[in-house]
């Protein structure tokens, strides 16, 4: 069985625009790797299961996907052990997903290319594809043309999951975007974001459009340079210059809700 590491990721920014002609949002998003992280272990099998995690369906998905586009039988078995928490905007589900892709494609006797790779991914959900891609990255599109960026990487993230707080579906969170014409605006939020990135500042990083929260304000408070939620949310990501006082915000912090501290990852996940 050979095992890899599924990375968390936040949504540095999340600029979204209008509904595109195949029914999902143009949007322009800057994505960053944790080094907080769930397991995903992979062998062999008669048949296809997924052990350790009973909600999962983006694994059993992946693994589907990726058997039909080889040709083969989906015969693996899978094991999750999760760290990160469910539904909260960090992507664990995607990473799991990419992670059982990555370790079962080698398994194949006619492994895909990455660019193959990649499109199975993107049939599975729009941040799929960025966890098969090291660093951090700009999504556009519909989040899977991925670009990669040269951002500082010089900082620590404290994550605060709200006590409480459940995450909305996607689909009731673009609807309500919608509903208050969120994409007004649009392109000169994206420019602004462009020009944070060209100028390698993020704290100049736009407001995500989709979700926000006034915890921001806690975070940045507690000495955070940025904060803001991530994805789709509930969960809240600040920024902090070091180690030692993202260290010394969380216990300040841990009255709102569960906290992490945790640091950007260059690579995309390491199998053994």
């Amino acid at each position: 069985m050979t095992t890899a590491t599924a990375h968390a990721k936040i949504n540095l920014a999340l600029v979204v625009g209008p509904l595109r002609s195949d029914g999902k949002h143009e949007v322009a998003t800057v994505l960053q790797r944790l080094d907080l992280a769930d397991e995903v272990s992979l062998a062999p099998a008669a048949g296809l299961r997924v052990n350790g995690f009973p909600e999962d369906t983006l694994v059993t998905g992946a693994l589907k996907e990726l058997a039909a586009a080889a040709g083969v039988e989906p015969h693996w078995l899978a094991e999750i052990e999760k760290r990160i928490p469910v539904a909260a905007g960090l992507g664990g589900g995607s990473s799991d997903a990419a992670a059982a892709l990555e370790l079962a494609n080698r398994t194949l006797p006619e492994p895909l290319s990455p660019e193959e790779l990649s499109i199975v991914a993107a049939k599975l959900g729009a941040d799929v594809p960025f966890f098969l891609t090291p660093g951090t990255q700009l999504g556009a599109g519909d989040g899977t043309q991925l670009e990669p960026l040269d951002l500082p990487l010089d900082y620590h993230v404290l994550l605060l999951l709200p006590t409480g707080a459940e995450k909305a579906s996607t689909a009731a969170v673009y609807d309500a975007f919608d509903d208050r014409n969120g994409a007004e605006g649009f392109e000169a939020r994206r420019q602004e974001l462009l020009a944070a990135i060209a100028a390698r500042d993020l704290a100049k990083l736009p407001r995500n459009d989709l979700a926000s929260s006034p915890l921001a304000r806690e975070l940045e408070s507690r000495g955070a340079f940025r904060a803001d939620v991530s994805g789709a949310g509930p969960c809240l990501y600040g920024l902090f210059e070091n180690e030692a006082r993202a260290r010394a915000a969380a216990p300040e912090l841990e009255r709102l809700g569960a906290v992490w501290v945790c640091s950007p990852s260059r690579g995309t996940f390491d199998a053994a």
